[in-house]
């Protein structure tokens, strides 16, 4: 019998908004939607917790929005819940589709077969990537930076997280480690390196799989989402973003740190 996963319409996976017609960085925000299709019926969860983080960034997509609107960019940015198919995880990574997120069951991830797990990597996974890589391609005479946008709990696992703003990067450090350096003087936030999260715990695959092989550089950003849950805060992230970025450019161009 053949499965119902072929009756399921996702529709598109993946929004591009080209921001400039000579883009310097590609912004990427792989968390930036909550939306299951109908036909998953939530994934047997509430409104409740498809509205919270274990089904996406909150913030995130409109911080990654302002930043695309404030430096010469390319905004990707995911358009289907993390829990029908984190885009930051390989195929091959049980996380890619989560039967638990945190302390919650996801009860439409469980006992999946072989086919439906890949009609989600074929619906999902792989027109997010062949976006962001015809992005660079369309792109390659100008962009010179792919930063990925996400936002991450205030308290996890009951523990408390003093850290506001993390800068993690791949197996490419340069940039996060120039950011750390460009750190704004003035900053009132606590900004930590590979915090809350880092490279081992599988997070960089979208910096991984894109950046190295085409000669960019890469840093994903991580803000704790109590910080940019208004118009207001989000916009005053975007705008100390876009500055510390192009500070930052600005000191690779000019300090040899790149080389």
């Amino acid at each position: 019998m053949e499965s119902h996963a072929t009756e399921i319409d996702y529709e598109e996976a993946v929004k591009v908004s080209r921001m400039s017609s000579a883009p310097r960085v590609l912004v990427v925000c792989e968390h930036a939607s909550n939306r299951v299709p109908a036909q998953l019926h939530g994934l047997g969860l509430n409104a409740q917790h498809l509205a919270s983080h274990i089904a996406w960034d909150p913030g995130a997509l409109e911080v990654a929005k302002g930043l695309a609107a404030r430096v010469p960019s390319v905004l990707i940015a995911g358009n289907v819940s993390r829990l029908v198919y984190d885009c930051n995880r390989p195929p091959d990574a049980k996380s890619a589709i989560p039967e638990q997120s945190e302390i919650h069951d996801v009860p439409g991830n469980k006992g999946l077969t072989p086919f439906e797990r890949l009609a989600r990597v074929d619906a999902i996974y792989r027109p997010f990537h062949a976006a962001v890589s015809k992005a660079i391609r369309e792109a390659r005479d100008t962009v010179e930076l792919m930063v990925t946008v996400h936002s991450f709990t205030p308290v996890y696992d009951g523990k408390a997280r003093t850290v506001e703003i993390g800068i993690l990067h791949g197996s490419d450090p340069r940039f996060a480690a120039a950011m750390m350096a460009c750190r704004p003087d003035q900053s009132v936030y606590d900004i930590r390196l590979n915090q809350p999260y880092s490279a081992r715990d599988g997070v960089t695959h979208t910096l991984d799989l894109h950046g190295p092989v085409n000669g960019l550089h890469s840093v994903m950003i991580e803000i704790r989402n109590d910080l940019i849950q208004t118009d207001e805060a989000q916009d005053r992230m975007a705008d100390q973003l876009a500055e510390w970025i192009e500070d930052t450019l600005h000191a690779l161009e000019n300090g040899g740190q790149a080389q």
